[in-house]
């Protein structure tokens, strides 16, 4: 994984791919504006931070509705928070990014905007491995279509 957007033409590659594969269940107007937002907003200058890299709902668990750990360490790397940041929509309820974020001292939109870009993109993949279950195709899984798209409601109500 990336430590940011500094393989930004690549990234983009990857969300248009992602977004061709998925455009028939998915806002592609709404996804687009988030994601040009993301890549539009200033790269992240200041020291890089240990990131998890991969925070998404199949890597947490939930026990009693809290998060209570975090699993697969395999993309553990540093760089921009946004990555991780990500996780306000990608692992929180409905309505607590911003609390989260207000929390962690997050205060710069540009930071917000590329996290937003890392969740829609995981929600993007996410998406796409539920469309293979539903198509009974290899590697497909049960819950994460819907996983994606809650994370897609999130970021696209965060955004409005």
């Amino acid at each position: 994984m990336p430590s940011g957007w500094d393989n930004q033409p690549t990234l983009t590659e990857g969300f248009e791919s992602s977004l061709d594969a998925v455009a028939e269940v998915v806002d592609v107007h709404r996804a687009r504006e988030v994601w040009h937002q993301a890549i539009a907003a200033p790269s992240w200058t200041g020291p890089a931070v240990w990131l998890h890299g991969d925070l998404h709902p199949a890597n947490a668990v939930i026990a009693d509705g809290t998060i209570s750990g975090i699993v697969d360490f395999g993309e553990l790397c540093a760089g921009d928070p946004a990555i991780d940041l990500a996780a306000a929509w990608k692992l929180l309820p409905q309505g607590a990014s911003a609390e989260f974020l207000s929390a962690y001292g997050v205060t710069d939109e540009a930071t917000v905007h590329r996290a937003q870009g890392w969740a829609v993109l995981t929600a993007l993949g996410l998406v796409s491995v539920g469309q293979a279950w539903e198509r009974g195709l290899p590697g497909g899984q049960p819950t994460w279509g819907r996983a994606g798209r809650r994370i897609l409601e999130r970021v696209f109500d965060f955004a409005a």
